[in-house]
């Protein structure tokens, strides 16, 4: 093994770490910033309701008018600093419980009711432009106008004859280990098949896959092959930049059919990560629909966070498909640590992907360090083909 001196190893422990970070005065958080983020689920923000949400590194404020049209503002007032989320909705607007100042969706106060009237107008927050997608509520949190929302759209979720579902989690981990993860096909083999082998072990067995990757104008195709018997499976997936993966995975029973996903691995600051993810699911029959849903619904609550003791004691969720794929995931990135000691890793040929991404985000944070424009993602013009088998010949 090739000696690398102290002051070499300690360069590039540090440039490791920086790939970690997400704050805004920060090249990786610049980075970030150049793209549409998930936020929520549309569902979890009712008209006239307000949460409070943090998203790379920054605690903000998200509300929906009465109207339904949703925002994001400044976690705090301007006044004294108190937290927006907890006061009332009016309108379209967001009002202060501590003194009553009220704000619009673009962060403008309109009203200060013990101040001079008209004094209001000199007072802003921050404040982000939202969009929503198939239940997924986007927010961009760049310089300028925000880019063309093309590259986060799915062509699956907008075709007629599927119903979408939604999910998110939020687990106590640096965002890079989760996106890494997707790009390491090799996992699936062995810590899928752990506690119990449900819907997805099974459909995706332990045969370790041969394994290739290609950048491509939205982000990376990873192709996993295993040869089983007298046939191959191919699986591909289509992972698009800074973070989504998008996958097929088995439905919760036999004969079912499979569904497209799509994961993204969102930074909320450098200790958490939300993982929402969107899936497509082909309608069959309405009482099939039916299970589906309910089976969702029932898994909706689920955050493996919450189950840290047990998991980590090995006993996993007694379930086909989504607490247990979500359970076997976690245990596996926690595991790492909060934030992963990529320094002392000792990768091998297997993980040519997580060295691809790492290069490839090296190379967006020295264009934006050294102010070249940075590559223009955009949107596959096909899809892959993200499962499909090939029948062995002599």
């Amino acid at each position: 093994m090739e000696k690398i001196d102290g002051k070499s190893s300690h360069k590039q422990a540090e440039r490791l770490r920086r790939l970690t970070e997400t704050a805004g005065d920060t090249s990786m958080g610049k980075v970030l910033r150049q793209f549409w983020h998930p936020i929520a689920l549309s569902k979890s923000v009712a008209a006239g309701t307000a949460k409070r949400v943090r998203l790379l590194s920054e605690d903000l404020t998200l509300y929906r008018g009465q109207g339904g049209t949703v925002h994001l503002v400044g976690a705090r007032c301007a006044h004294r600093g108190t937290l927006l989320h907890t006061g009332w909705i009016e309108g379209d607007q967001v009002r202060c419980m501590y003194h009553g100042w009220k704000y619009d969706g673009s962060g403008q106060c309109t009203e200060r009711p013990a101040e001079r009237p008209g004094s209001e107008g000199s007072v802003r927050i921050g404040a982000y432009p939202v969009r929503e997608y198939c239940g997924v509520i986007f927010t961009y949190m760049g310089e300028g106008a925000p880019p063309d929302f093309d590259l986060v759209r799915r062509s699956s979720c907008e075709q007629e004859g599927v119903f979408l579902l939604q999910r998110k989690e939020i687990w106590p981990c640096n965002w890079l280990q989760v996106a890494e993860n997707s790009l390491d096909a090799v996992h699936v083999s062995f810590a899928h098949q752990m506690g119990k082998v449900g819907a997805f072990g099974e459909a995706v067995p332990a045969e370790v896959p041969e394994i290739s990757y290609e950048e491509t104008s939205a982000g990376i195709c990873q192709t996993a092959v295993r040869r089983l018997g007298e046939k191959t499976q191919v699986r591909v997936s289509d992972w698009t930049f800074p973070y989504g993966n998008t996958v097929v995975i088995p439905g919760v029973k036999a004969g079912d059919p499979w569904m497209e996903v799509t994961n993204w691995m969102v930074p909320v600051d450098d200790e958490h990560t939300i993982r929402i993810s969107l899936r497509a699911a082909p309608s069959t029959s309405p009482e099939a629909d039916e299970a589906l849903k309910r089976y969702f619904d029932e898994c909706d609550d689920y955050n493996s966070a919450d189950h840290h003791d047990e998991l980590f004691a090995g006993h996993y969720p007694d379930d086909p498909l989504v607490r247990l794929t979500s359970a076997q995931d976690y245990v596996a990135l926690i595991g790492q640590g909060t934030i992963a000691d990529r320094a002392s890793e000792c990768l091998g040929a297997s993980d040519r992907g997580i060295s691809m991404l790492r290069k490839i985000l090296w190379r967006e944070m020295d264009a934006v360090e050294t102010g070249k424009p940075p590559k223009q993602w955009r949107r596959l013009d096909q899809p892959s083909k993200l499962m499909g088998y090939v029948k062995e010949t002599d």
